[in-house]
């Protein structure tokens, strides 16, 4: 599978500037840009999730530049509903070493601010350099500049886009950049910069943009309550984080792990076969156990089993299913896994019947974790479904 396949696979392409780039993305070695504005001191778990594309197309070759945007966070990109509060130069210069730690730290990427290129430009050269190109008609016609003529937009938030275009051409002029990825609510921005590249410098320029990753309910990743998730631990406990996790919406399940991490298409399948065992596992059990283990503690032990890369997980309830062949197919498949030296993962009410079937395996036991049998050691303390 080539970069471009593996990208519409995991629903990671909404908008495409132009067809050439499949080619460029699949056989060559493009410098791309991806950024944020530093609206807090702190990434979140959204910030996380789009900057994940960085690690995903340097897997490929590609080279990637994190933006954080000092000078357009000064202006404010514009919502779809109203005008954003302005944030003081003080608070926007603190963000921005936050957000730049952090995007060292844990993409360890290069990372620029465009305020160390914007503050030197004066008003009337912007205008010359940059205004003069692109047309107000041109401007009134992006779709969240539509969405807010009826309300109202100041010319502080509609000259943004002209900021994000400048940038693209900065970057290209000087670090090579000639792709630019980002969140579907940037294709505006995006494509103001690949025409503002044309008419000035009569270059080509690319873009494309990916969905947001949303819940269940249409709400985007990383929200909870009204708050985001925060990668600073000390705005968001590991313990937090881990809980919105968990309690993800199972049938959302698959198409996190395409988005989020870096599993093959072939392991993400094979997450999804064992779903569907389970749901059909469920259907078997008739009895007041069920409750107890196929909920919370079934997704406990599917999160342990993904980060153990675990190979089966099975729950003690076959021991009561009445289905003698279902039994030995269950039994048949563990003697495989046993010899094979794989590792499974079972979640049990009753540790002592449990543990005679494999002495290779993880347990979920009264929503603890528990490994090789022994119910002396716990895991993790945070590791822990209340009943």
């Amino acid at each position: 599978m080539n970069l471009y396949e593996d990208l519409m696979y995991r629903g990671l392409i909404k908008d495409f500037s132009d067809p050439e780039l499949k080619d460029k993305l699949n056989n060559e070695k493009l410098t791309f840009y991806i950024g944020t504005d530093p609206t807090a001191d702190s990434m979140h778990i959204g910030h996380f999730s789009s900057f994940l594309i960085a690690s995903r197309l340097a897997k490929y070759g590609h080279h990637p530049i994190l933006l954080i945007g000092g000078a357009t966070g000064l202006i404010g990109d514009p919502k779809p509903s109203k005008e954003r509060p302005m944030i003081s130069k003080e608070q926007v210069l603190k963000n921005v070493e936050g957000l730049t730690k952090q995007a060292k730290e844990i993409f360890g990427f290069d990372v620029v601010n465009n305020y160390d290129w914007s503050k030197e430009i004066n008003f009337l050269d912007f205008f010359r350099e940059y205004g003069k190109y692109i047309n107000v008609n041109y401007m009134l016609d992006k779709d969240i500049i539509k969405r807010r003529l009826d309300e109202g937009i100041t010319y502080c938030e509609f000259s943004y886009m002209l900021m994000q275009a400048m940038d693209f051409v900065h970057l290209y002029q000087n670090k090579g950049v000639t792709l630019q990825v980002a969140g579907s609510d940037q294709w505006g921005n995006i494509t103001t910069g690949i025409e503002l590249a044309r008419k000035k410098l009569d270059v080509k320029l690319y873009g494309f943009t990916m969905p947001l990753i949303l819940d269940s309910n249409g709400v985007k990743f990383g929200k909870t309550e009204g708050n985001a998730l925060w990668l600073d631990e000390t705005k968001t406990s590991s313990y937090e984080l881990y809980q919105y996790l968990i309690n993800t919406d199972d049938k959302m399940v698959i198409d996190y792990l395409k988005k989020l991490t870096f599993l093959t298409k072939k392991e993400i399948d094979n997450r999804l076969n064992q779903i569907i065992e389970f749901s059909e596992l469920g259907e078997l059990i008739d009895n007041p156990v069920r409750t107890y283990s196929s909920g919370q503690y079934m997704r406990l032990a599917f999160s342990v089993a993904i980060n153990v890369d675990a190979e089966i997980l099975l729950i003690d309830e076959i021991l009561s299913v009445g289905d003698q062949h279902f039994q030995e197919k269950c039994f048949a498949k563990m003697d495989e896994l046993k010899a094979e030296g794989k590792t499974m993962v079972f979640v049990t009410h009753s540790l002592g019947a449990a543990r005679k079937l494999c002495d290779r395996a993880i347990w979920i036991y009264e929503g603890e974790v528990k490994m090789d049998g022994n119910t002396d050691e716990v895991i993790d303390e945070y590791i822990r479904v209340t009943r």
